[in-house]
């Protein structure tokens, strides 16, 4: 006779447990340092270094999410004119560059399944955005981390 289950005997009031989803939503960082295209890098470098964080949203006026600017993006504007010693122009601005094909998350979306998207796409941060397009959160990895710590010794 074979070994039929490694788990043993199942507890019968799993069975009718309603899932709790654990969303995107309920870690998404929802005050967030944002930039505009028309800031300058300075300020974005001087902003990063103050706060504490890697990058943020760039948004226009109406809060709709049009790019990413991130400490890689500022580093590329020094190795182009400050490693050189050529002085600033007044064209180093965000808009020049940001990354502007940013991927984004639902907000409605499982919190490990935004795990395993991080993992795919070896982003840092994703912004989550609603149907219109206006930014309403980011999630980070960190965010993932929180919530993995939270459901501890549960099964996700």
């Amino acid at each position: 006779m074979g070994i039929i289950s490694f788990q043993g005997k199942r507890d019968a009031s799993q069975n009718n447990k309603i899932e709790n989803k654990i969303l995107v939503a309920d870690y998404m960082t929802t005050k967030l340092i944002t930039f505009k295209p028309e800031d300058s890098l300075d300020h974005v470098i001087g902003m990063l270094i103050k706060h504490k964080i890697s990058g943020g949203p760039v948004v226009n006026d109406k809060n709709e999410l049009i790019g990413i600017i991130s400490e890689t993006d500022c580093i590329k504007h020094i190795s182009e004119s400050k490693y050189y010693n050529m002085p600033s122009d007044t064209n180093n601005i965000v808009g020049k560059y940001m990354a502007i094909n940013v991927d984004t998350i639902d907000k409605n979306m499982n919190i490990f399944d935004a795990a395993f998207k991080f993992l795919t796409s070896r982003r840092r941060r994703f912004p989550v955005i609603d149907e219109k397009g206006v930014l309403i959160g980011q999630l980070s990895q960190k965010d993932v981390l929180k919530a993995a710590l939270k459901v501890k010794g549960h099964t996700w």
